[in-house]
């Protein structure tokens, strides 16, 4: 893989478009042969929640539950923003297997890595 993208997800359930699009744009991606990282911050967090995604199907896309399966199988990384999972509530054993807590330094390292980085 010869091109880094990191994608910011911060929205989440309630807004099933803005936290569909994300991965629509990663799976496009990664279908380029780029390395794709998406990071949840914030709401978007809660998309890593186990059984959320599953409830997520925004007009004229695929289901998220397929898209993050896909995203998944094609080797992206899915990092979870560890102090907005705590703020909400949510147990590491509460996330979806393959997502990762992480804390601000990785999110700064894996940012100054991509050559571009898309923010939903």
């Amino acid at each position: 893989m010869s091109e880094k993208l990191v994608v910011i997800v911060t929205n989440g359930p309630d807004k099933q478009e803005m936290a569909t699009i994300p991965f629509v744009m990663a799976t496009a991606a990664q279908s380029m042969d780029a390395e794709v990282t998406i990071i949840l911050q914030s709401d978007g967090v809660i998309l890593a929640k186990k059984g959320v995604c599953e409830n997520i199907t925004a007009h004229g896309f695929m289901p998220l539950k397929q898209l993050m399966d896909t995203f998944l199988e094609l080797k992206g990384k899915l990092l979870v923003c560890t102090p907005c999972v705590k703020s909400r509530g949510i147990s590491e054993s509460d996330l979806m297997q393959g997502s990762k807590l992480i804390a601000a330094g990785t999110v700064i390292s894996e940012t100054l890595e991509a050559k571009a980085v898309m923010s939903y």
